[in-house]
């Protein structure tokens, strides 16, 4: 593996098995680490919100809202700038950017300034650097990995994200409890620097994106966004991935406050149950490789469309002492449900796709799908100022409906194989 663009006078060589492998477990490594300070800081920064500013449940979604707004900013243009840039450099950068917004958080509140705004534009920063980092990493799988391997590396992918999803927010909860919010913070931060180190030590990948002639940045929008809403598979998954993230977007600003407040959940535990969500999507991910190959990638979809609101309708039942297991089997398992439709999406997308089109057809369903996430999260905290998080929870549980309804009204519900 060599150079993206062949450089005058030398040949382009094509990577071998050894150096695929390499590649990707150095890829691997750069993911797990941010991860890992990313639940974290997915635990601390609402926290330190709830326990050091005294948010409110709107204030909270406020941030959740920061966070996912990026993709609305330049989800879009974030696909050209990909298919424009080197990736390795591109992503390296981006960690850059990340680790010092974080830093900027305990620092503030070493010097007694930190406030509310201060944290929303912190989201919103490190966002909008994620948007392209992580459309980035969605068009660089494909370039180390054969699509034979895709499905299992996916899901390798999602259930390490799992795991530091299930670690991370109980060491984050355990952290707030022993050194503050803010400080447990500068994880994240150390986090982004180890994975932006990882990152530079890859070599250049092959990125077909980037040849031929230099176009309009409108013009090349246009045409992935005209691939993914004219394709009669992509089309409907990026309907059902918006109807999806809308929900999580509620359950994310509503968890903090719903447990720390109405259910009077000391911080440890806090993290112990949203890290339930990463177990959902271990288990999840471990065995989509097994489902799609027993029912089909078509009917694994549909099935987890229809599982995950009957667990997402456990979690307003939660109560104190053993009814907050409630909460756990509900968060857990109606993560699992939707990464099984997240890892069956993405294969796909990854292995219909023209390879000159993926980064935009990647952002394209990332903008419209993570752009609902704000607006479910400022709807759910809306609806919690107005009739409690309880209340709000349950109607994030029915709204989850609306995505096995777009599934079985489109050409999906006859497929075995997504096709």
């Amino acid at each position: 593996m060599t150079t993206v663009v062949q450089r005058r006078g030398e040949k382009e060589k094509q990577p071998d098995g050894a150096s695929r492998v390499a590649a990707f477990w150095r890829y691997w490594g750069a993911s797990t680490v941010s991860g890992i300070g990313d639940a974290v800081t997915a635990v601390a920064l609402p926290l330190l919100a709830v326990l050091v500013l005294h948010a409110s449940a709107f204030e909270v979604s406020l941030i959740t809202a920061a966070s996912f707004a990026s993709w609305l900013l330049v989800g879009l243009p974030a696909g050209v700038l990909v298919h424009r840039l080197p990736l390795r450099a591109t992503q390296v950068a981006m960690d850059l950017v990340r680790a010092a917004a974080v830093a900027s958080v305990p620092v503030a509140a070493a010097l007694g300034v930190l406030s509310l705004p201060h944290l929303i534009v912190v989201a919103l920063v490190v966002g909008l650097a994620s948007v392209v980092f992580d459309v980035g990493n969605s068009t660089f799988l494909p370039s180390i990995v054969s699509k034979e391997e895709l499905t299992a590396r996916n899901s390798l992918t999602s259930g390490t994200r799992a795991a530091t999803q299930l670690g991370g927010p109980s060491l984050g909860g355990v952290l707030v409890q022993l050194l503050g919010a803010a400080a447990s913070i500068v994880v994240d931060a150390v986090s982004y620097l180890v994975s932006a180190a990882l990152m530079a030590s890859l070599p250049q990948v092959a990125h077909p994106a980037q040849e031929g002639p230099r176009r309009g940045m409108g013009e090349m929008i246009r045409e992935g966004w005209r691939y993914v809403t004219r394709h009669p598979v992509i089309g409907p998954c990026a309907a059902d991935a918006t109807a999806v993230n809308f929900v999580c977007g509620g359950l994310m600003a509503l968890t903090p406050v719903f447990l720390v407040r109405t259910l009077d959940a000391p911080p440890a535990l806090v993290g112990i149950l949203i890290a339930t969500d990463g177990l959902g999507t271990l288990v999840g991910a471990a065995l989509t490789p097994r489902i799609v190959a027993r029912l089909g990638s078509g009917r694994a979809l549909r099935w987890a469309a229809v599982v995950s609101p009957c667990f997402a309708a456990l979690i307003p039942l939660a109560g104190h002492s053993v009814t907050l297991g409630l909460f756990a089997l509900g968060n857990a398992g109606f993560a699992g449900a939707v990464v099984v439709t997240s890892i069956v999406t993405r294969t796909y997308r990854q292995t219909a796709t023209p390879p000159e089109l993926l980064p935009r057809v990647m952002a394209t369903v990332r903008f419209i799908s993570w752009g609902a996430v704000p607006f479910g999260a400022l709807a759910a905290g809306g609806f919690a100022a107005l009739w409690g998080t309880r209340a709000s929870f349950a109607l994030m549980a029915v709204l989850s409906t609306v995505s096995p309804a777009i599934l079985l009204a489109s050409p999906i519900r006859r497929m075995r194989e997504l096709a």
